[in-house]
């Protein structure tokens, strides 16, 4: 069954996935205002985490504290296979529907062509099939950010 993502639930995967190891709430919530212009509250921050927890989209484990917190432990976010597939099927939705805008269509035409180039010069690396998709929502300069992400991956 498709999971149905909102807009913001789409921001804050594509943020934790950027974000890596330091996906913590306050660093999501800077990162979601300088790069989207989206500024959010804690409380908005938290329950839409703890929805796509619920979906089972990310999870979140305890990480050591610091001193600004007196010790106190921090969330870190990370998100699931199943967080991954659903910001595919999101894409592929949106660029089946943009195909028929005629304004649209070229650009999707070229945003594939380049795609693919880019997915055929990665394959040569050896990369899972599912890391090769997820290259198509990051940006070029972070393909080496999929060997944290997915074990076992080799760029040899």
């Amino acid at each position: 069954m498709a999971v149905y993502l909102g807009e913001f639930e789409q921001l804050l995967l594509l943020t934790v996935l950027r974000l890596g190891a330091d996906a913590f709430g306050t660093d999501i919530a800077r990162e979601l205002d300088q790069r989207a212009g989206r500024s959010v509250s804690r409380g908005a921050l938290y329950t839409s985490l703890d929805r796509l927890e619920d979906k089972g989209l990310v999870r979140w484990k305890s990480a050591s504290g610091t001193p600004a917190r007196n010790g106190l432990p921090r969330r870190v976010y990370t998100v699931t296979p199943a967080g991954v597939a659903a910001l595919f099927a999101q894409a592929d939705s949106r660029d089946e529907l943009q195909e028929v805008l005629p304004s649209e269509s070229l650009a999707v035409r070229l945003r594939r062509q380049v795609q693919r180039r880019r997915l055929q010069q990665l394959q040569r690396h050896r990369l899972w099939p599912c890391q090769l998709q997820l290259l198509r929502l990051l940006h070029p300069s972070q393909a080496v950010g999929l060997c944290i992400l997915f074990p076992g991956c080799s760029f040899n």
